[in-house]
């Protein structure tokens, strides 16, 4: 198979097999939105932006691409997370609570992603909001210092709500904001 030209790289299309045979037609390449959505937090960090300002921005950003119902970060503040930005203007029932509490203390303590399917099965689960049935929490790590900033929350009113793809995206939404936490 011959490789593209730059050209047609950029034009988002690629030339299938029958180009070998005298009948060539061009397949338009899929566009991920998720992966312009971390381009876009990413240059946003590169600006130097930081605090709760762009943590906003992040949160909205996040919910408009994969259309969650909610959308929260929360920081790690001495003994607790702190909600600092949310999607909504939806308040939860748990702006503040303490380190040893929730699945968020879960994902810290892991440093790994808690998906639960089925909030209603979790003890652990503290519920923000009574629709909720399932929920995704991504440790955000600061990669330099080796420590939990905080964690990322989405939470959805349907069951199994969140697939490898969400949780794929939200890792490496994590990955990039930490600087922006920090």
């Amino acid at each position: 198979m011959a490789l593209k030209t730059p050209s047609q790289l950029r034009r988002g299309s690629v030339t299938n097999n029958r180009a070998r045979l005298g009948k060539a037609r061009t397949i338009p390449l899929p566009r991920d939105r998720r992966c312009k959505a971390l381009q876009s937090v990413g240059a946003l960090i590169l600006t130097g932006a930081r605090g709760e300002d762009v943590a906003q921005q992040i949160t909205a950003l996040v919910q408009r691409i994969c259309r969650y119902r909610w959308v929260g970060i929360y920081k790690i503040n001495r003994h607790d997370f702190v909600l600092i930005a949310s999607t909504n203007g939806m308040h939860p029932a748990y702006p503040r609570f303490p380190l040893s509490q929730g699945l968020s203390a879960e994902a810290v303590e892991r440093r790994a992603t808690v998906v639960v399917p089925d909030v209603g099965k979790e003890p652990k689960f503290l519920p923000n909001f009574w629709t909720t049935k399932s929920e995704i929490i991504v440790p955000i790590v600061d990669d330099e210092h080796e420590r939990v900033l905080g964690t990322i929350v989405a939470e959805s009113g349907k069951l199994n709500a969140f697939r490898k793809a969400d949780r794929d995206f939200l890792e490496g939404v994590a990955r990039i904001i930490w600087r922006a936490l920090g």
